[in-house]
């Protein structure tokens, strides 16, 4: 295990210990911890070294228990009791021996249960439909389904919940949890507190689901949703911000490797940001000239229709581009970002508004300190918030990511 694949492993199993004085604050996807102020009780203990045993499996894929014990520096007597455990639990599998010439009795090797368990993802951010997948514990999309979007008026939450029973119903295998990426304000219970483009206003998105499907359920942020997924997935750093550019526009921010949620569960919430003192077009929130009403995919899909010759239409992506940039230069002075990722539609994305958005935030910061931050596209393409929902559900359910 690398040191950095360490630091997060040990982060994120410790964070799994509750603070039996003083309540923590938990985000879904990734979990955060207030300082302890009492006595570690032995089955928190467990808690954090079960997590830790799942979440090196997770990452290192298939070793022995000896191996195991030498990568966690538990005792071999704690890591036979916990993996006996998680045997009889269905998440961890015997592998088999161990190839090889070493003397003695060959090691049996154990892994996470990766193809015994199914995970469900539903991604709302789209800009005309939403899209749900059933996947494995390593993010592999098995299957996909899109669903046009109800529409202004439109029932959103039979909708999802009728996608999200329908692909529980097709999983094949046991499904660890549900995990929903929304558009839009989301608190830490999954209730969706206002997302223009859907119509919703403190709509318990969670509790329906759970409800109808009777399964664990986590919902999230889309743009948070989309941090989590490159986190585990796609080798972001600690300090982060993902912006999701779709039907709307919104960010996702880890700094120290942990969420940022902000005290009114709005951390990120970059797309109602007035870009500019030229006025612009009307924004779903009232306002004018909003980020969002600039750069969003119907937004900037419209103006380039409107867009004559191929200069024209580069000067519309350039402009938007720009906007991002100046919207993203104070965030990341004040939170010393090293990386900014993109996530949307390639071909609107990628090129001129992409290059224009890092030359923008690079003139608008400090020279010498953040002339060298990264600004890049995902490489996760159209599935980064369901792997995203995936990994809300892992690091509930299993305390891994």
């Amino acid at each position: 295990m690398s040191a950095p694949e360490a630091r997060r492993s040990l982060a994120t199993a410790e964070s799994l210990l509750p603070a039996p004085s003083s309540p923590s604050t938990t985000v879904p996807g990734l979990r955060r911890h207030a300082r302890q102020t009492a006595k570690v009780l032995p089955g928190h203990a467990r808690t954090h070294n079960r997590a830790l045993v799942l979440q090196t499996l997770f990452h290192d894929g298939a070793m022995s228990r000896a191996d195991l014990s030498r990568r966690t520096a538990l005792t071999r007597v704690t890591v036979s009791d916990l993996v006996a455990e998680l045997i009889g639990d269905g998440f961890v599998a015997e592998k088999g021996v161990r190839a090889g010439v070493r003397p003695g009795k060959p090691a049996m090797l154990v892994d996470l249960d990766r193809t015994g368990h199914r995970i469900v993802a539903i991604d709302l951010s789209g800009p005309t439909a939403f899209t749900g997948g059933i996947l494995t514990l390593d993010g592999a999309v098995v299957v996909r389904r899109d669903v046009r979007h109800p529409g202004a008026g439109g029932d959103v939450v039979r909708c999802v919940v009728d996608l999200a029973r329908e692909l529980a119903a097709e999983a094949g295998e046991r499904v660890l949890g549900v995990g929903v990426g929304s558009p839009g304000i989301v608190d830490d219970a999954g209730v969706v507190l206002t997302a223009p483009n859907l119509g919703l206003v403190s709509c318990d998105l969670a509790g329906a689901l759970r409800a109808a499907l009777a399964l664990p359920v986590t919902v999230a942020g889309d743009a948070s949703a989309a941090v989590f997924a490159e986190y585990a997935f796609g080798g972001a750093g600690d300090d982060v911000m993902v912006v999701k550019i779709g039907r709307g526009v919104g960010s996702g921010l880890l700094s120290g490797g942990l969420p940022m949620l902000g005290r009114r569960f709005a951390a990120g919430e970059i797309g109602h940001v007035t870009v500019g003192t030229d006025g612009g077009p009307l924004c779903s929130c009232g306002k004018t000239g909003c980020l969002e009403a600039w750069i969003s995919v119907p937004a900037l899909t419209a103006r380039l229709a409107d867009a004559v010759g191929d200069e024209a239409r580069a000067g519309v992506l350039r402009d938007a581009g720009e906007r991002l940039g100046i919207c993203l230069a104070p965030i990341v002075g004040a939170l010393d970002l090293s990386e900014v990722i993109l996530a949307g539609p390639a071909d609107l994305l990628g090129g001129a508004f992409a290059t224009t958005a890092a030359a923008t935030l690079r003139t608008r910061t400090l020279a010498g300190v953040h002339e060298g931050i990264r600004v890049r596209m995902t490489e996760q393409g159209r599935d980064i918030v369901l792997r995203g929902a995936a990994v809300m559900v892992l690091s509930e359910q299993l305390g891994v990511s």
